[in-house]
């Protein structure tokens, strides 16, 4: 008799967006979870625009019997939609389930690794590092924690060894990504890269990308990249571990 407990379902709870790149982002992102770690159930629900959305996953789970559920924000910082919408949609959770809320991904290093994955794609060498400023673009909120969080990442970055990175948000907050550019070039950097911190393609990412119309190097949306998908399977331990211990496995 096999008496190992069921892993809980992995919930993605994912924004959402009228784009359609956004949930072919995410998409693909699940499908790099799985593969990382074949016979884990990951189920994808969206907030907003897309379906399916996160009541109807659920649903959908309590009534084949699942028991166990692990939901998790799709969200790089905790901000209103960590605090206040998914808590909200999640106490609405169908009784029979129990349902544990998984930390936000950010921060972390694998999604700083991420962004100097994309860097490197779109064209920027460790040999220009030292004379290349940085724009740590993200969506922006009015979340002073978030904000705080954003400037926090920047400042740990620019020890890796670039001339130096800045924040900058595509809304809610100041300053906007075309601002830190001219920033970075005032303060005498030869290079200027934009790199988003955003998880998908949508609205707000091509509101940093015009605004990184006068980089040099503007590197891609952190997306399915393989740390991503880690960083998802690092949140999902962290929120089943007291059951673990629980259970002593």
């Amino acid at each position: 008799m096999n008496d190992k407990p069921v892993r809980p379902v992995l919930v993605v709870v994912a924004h959402g967006s009228r784009d359609p790149r956004h949930a072919a982002t995410v998409h693909a992102l699940v499908r790099r979870v799985r593969s990382l770690r074949p016979g884990l159930r990951v189920e994808t629900g969206f907030l907003d625009f897309t379906i399916p959305s996160v009541q109807g996953v659920l649903e959908s789970l309590a009534a084949e019997g699942v028991r166990d559920v692990v939901a998790l924000p799709l969200l790089l910082t905790r901000a209103f939609h960590a605090k206040a919408d998914i808590p909200a949609v999640l106490r609405d959770a169908p009784p029979r389930l129990r349902v544990r809320q998984a930390e936000v991904l950010g921060p972390s290093p694998l999604l700083l690794s991420t962004l100097e994955r994309r860097l490197r794609e779109a064209g920027s060498t460790y040999a220009d590092r030292s004379a290349t400023g940085v724009v740590l673009a993200s969506a922006g909120s009015t979340d002073p924690e978030a904000i705080a969080v954003i400037a926090s990442i920047a400042r740990e970055w620019r020890r890796t060894g670039w001339r130096a990175v800045r924040p900058a948000f595509a809304s809610a907050a100041l300053p906007r990504t075309e601002d830190a550019v001219r920033e970075l070039r005032e303060l005498g950097c030869e290079r200027v890269a934009v790199a988003p911190y955003v998880l998908a393609p949508g609205f707000l990412p091509d509101r940093i990308a015009r605004g990184a119309a006068g980089a040099d190097v503007i590197a891609d949306v952190l997306g399915a990249a393989p740390e991503v998908a880690r960083v998802l399977l690092q949140r999902y331990d962290e929120a089943r571990m007291p059951a673990l211990a629980a259970v002593g496995a």
